[in-house]
């Protein structure tokens, strides 16, 4: 059910933190983020870019082209990761991901939402946590404040909305996963 008294004019975001100034964020929509997700800069500078950004990025881990970050200042990846081509970080809070992980293809890892009886549809935005060698499959989407377990699997078009003990498999309704 929709909310009766639902108003979009009167949205103020009102709580939400950048982290940034509007110059900061403007450079880094115009210059940081086009670099980064460009198909022809190699992993190497994708990687230095977001850390003069202010992201915490670990030794060995690969940024493939098309990756969006919303602001890399709020972004920690530990070593030896792989963020896949087209995978989007909507990090409106932080996301911190651990060692040896693999976020596939066009995978969404989405801080952000909104209070759904808020007749102004404020922001009801939390953190992500993706514990070390756990994998978000191609397409898969973990939602605002979940934390990932070690070891666990978000499967192919699979949503995780709640918690993920350490070693699940989360699957996409109908699916099956293959070890």
């Amino acid at each position: 059910m929709t909310h009766p008294e639902l108003d979009l004019s009167g949205f103020t975001g009102r709580g939400y933190d950048k982290g940034r100034g509007r110059p900061w964020q403007a450079m880094w929509h115009l210059v940081g983020q086009p670099l980064v997700s460009s198909r022809v800069l190699p992993s190497r500078l994708r990687v230095s870019i977001l850390r003069k950004f202010g992201a915490s990025i670990g030794a060995g881990t690969l940024i493939r082209e098309g990756v969006r970050v919303h602001w890399p200042w709020k972004l920690s990846v530990g070593s030896n990761c792989w963020i896949g081509v087209d995978a989007w970080i909507l990090n409106l809070e932080s996301v911190v991901i651990g060692d040896n992980v693999c976020v596939s293809q066009q995978a969404l890892l989405c801080t952000g939402s909104h209070q759904r009886r808020s007749p102004t549809f404020e922001f009801d935005n939390a953190p992500i946590s993706i514990g070390s060698r756990a994998w978000i499959a191609t397409r898969a989407t973990v939602l605002r404040g979940v934390t990932i377990g070690e070891n666990a699997l978000i499967a192919a078009g699979a949503v995780a909305s709640a918690d993920v003990a350490p070693g699940a498999v989360v699957r996409a309704a109908g699916s099956s996963v293959h070890d």
